[in-house]
């Protein structure tokens, strides 16, 4: 039985909204020059090329379903919580559960447990694991020559499905051809084939306190960060739009109002106010316990609010842009032209500001995308951040708090939260830095 969450529903309206904006700039020659800048840089092209398949599995993290339950007879009955397609894609990962801790790759537990032999002595030893590598029966001679033929499998099968995009993508690429997408696609493809295949009996990087593998989590977590990034986008983009093209047009008491507005909202600390909106939030929720009954949805609703709550306090730097930029267009010839010839004030906003402001628009929200995918990190961390069952890097993060101060350390859970979010932010950063030097007017060719 498919199901739609609120920031399912969001998510695939922004996807909507970019393809709209994308099919929009194909007819207009200002707009599709920058971006023929950007498609001749390399760097950008591989940026792109790691953010679509970011992108990708997220989309398919987006896409829910109740399972049914095969023990009633109709089969209509639902079972448990909401899966998502990568959910059902990744069973072994999600299913795969260890009693606690386990390294990457390991076929015994990280920690000592207790056991009695036949004649009921007490020994101390490391378990041998549930399912990471149950399939060797010598595990210290096995697991070296295993691991290589699993990793050359999975290294065709991964090859063998980029070739096949590579083929689908023929029609597109077939004018430029550029070396850097091939070349990425196919390194994406590969090395998804061989942890993908090491995966379905080995735990890649490790398990945490309660068994769970990392690897399932730090995937699972790629739906969090795009989507804190790209609906807080879409809670901003509004506000900062309309106060700010408002306050640089129509001057006066506008502009007073507005610039009060902002300046009082920069002048409170902004871990304080969402702080404090999270309470509310959490409180409107203890009141309101049947509007929520699982806790996918208290988990969903509590990140559609962090992502309003975020773009409510981070509109304040573009509104302040794009109000100074207005004060400057409102001067111009072809504007005052306009004004002059009878123009009203909503055909000289929206056929004469707002278009010319769109670079800036665009820039910044490029540019903001990274910071704010860091900014869950840091407040789920602090504990104010996504509920503490949804998977996210911050969550790993916090909880890998402790697992640092044991001995030995459990030191991959941290690894592998920093190492996801480091590929997402810098991808992001280097596609950004791109965006901003086509379309800003003020960098040389």
């Amino acid at each position: 039985m498919p199901t739609l969450f609120w920031t399912d529903a969001l998510f695939f309206l922004v996807l909507l909204m970019l393809g709209a904006a994308a099919w929009r700039m194909r007819s207009r020659e200002h707009l599709r020059r920058p971006w023929q800048k950007v498609a001749n840089s390399t760097p950008a092209l591989i940026s792109l090329v790691v953010l679509l398949f970011f992108l990708f599995l997220a989309l398919l993290d987006s896409i829910h379903f109740y399972p049914t339950d095969e023990r009633q007879p109709s089969g209509n009955t639902h079972a448990g919580e909401a899966l998502s397609v990568l959910d059902w894609w990744t069973t072994p990962m999600r299913t795969h559960v260890e009693k606690t801790y386990s390294a990457p790759f390991a076929t015994q537990a990280w920690s000592r447990e207790s056991i009695r032999d036949a004649a009921g002595v007490p020994h101390r030893i490391h378990a041998r694991l549930q399912y990471g590598g149950a399939h060797l029966v010598n595990p210290e001679q096995e697991l070296a020559s295993d691991l290589l033929r699993s990793g050359f499998r999975g290294l065709l099968q991964g090859l063998g499905v980029g070739l096949l995009a590579l083929a689908a993508l023929t029609g597109l690429l077939r004018k430029r051809q550029p070396t850097a997408i091939i070349g990425t696609l196919l390194l994406l493809c590969a090395v998804s084939g061989v942890i993908g295949e090491l995966s379905a009996h080995y735990h890649v990087f490790g398990t945490d306190k309660v068994g769970e593998d990392v690897l399932y989590q730090s995937v699972k977590s790629i739906r969090t960060g795009l989507l804190i990034g790209t609906l807080t986008t879409l809670a901003t983009l509004p506000l900062a739009l309309l106060l700010g093209i408002m306050a640089g047009y129509f001057r006066g008491w506008v502009d007073d109002v507005i610039q009060y507005l902002y300046s009082t909202l920069n002048s409170i600390p902004g871990v304080l106010l969402i702080a404090a909106s999270m309470l509310l939030m959490q409180s409107y929720m203890a009141r309101h316990e049947d509007a929520f009954t699982s806790l996918a949805l208290r988990a969903d609703f509590r990140l559609l609010f962090l992502c309003l709550i975020l773009g409510m306090t981070s509109w304040t730097g573009l509104c302040r842009l794009l109000r100074a930029e207005t004060l400057k267009l409102r001067e111009m010839e072809y504007v005052q032209a306009a004004r002059v010839l009878g123009v009203s004030r909503s055909g000289i906003l929206f056929r004469h500001i707002l278009p010319n402001v769109f670079h800036l628009v665009l820039i910044s929200v490029v540019l903001d995308f990274s910071s704010l995918v860091l900014a869950e990190a840091v407040l789920s961390y602090v504990s104010i951040g996504v509920d503490p069952t949804m998977q996210s890097w911050g969550n790993m993060i916090n909880s890998a708090r402790l697992e640092l101060a044991r001995e030995p350390v459990v030191w991959w859970s941290l690894s592998a939260a920093l190492l996801f979010m480091f590929v997402l932010v810098l991808s992001a950063n280097i596609f950004a830095d791109s965006v901003r030097d086509a379309f800003d007017p003020r960098r040389s060719e």
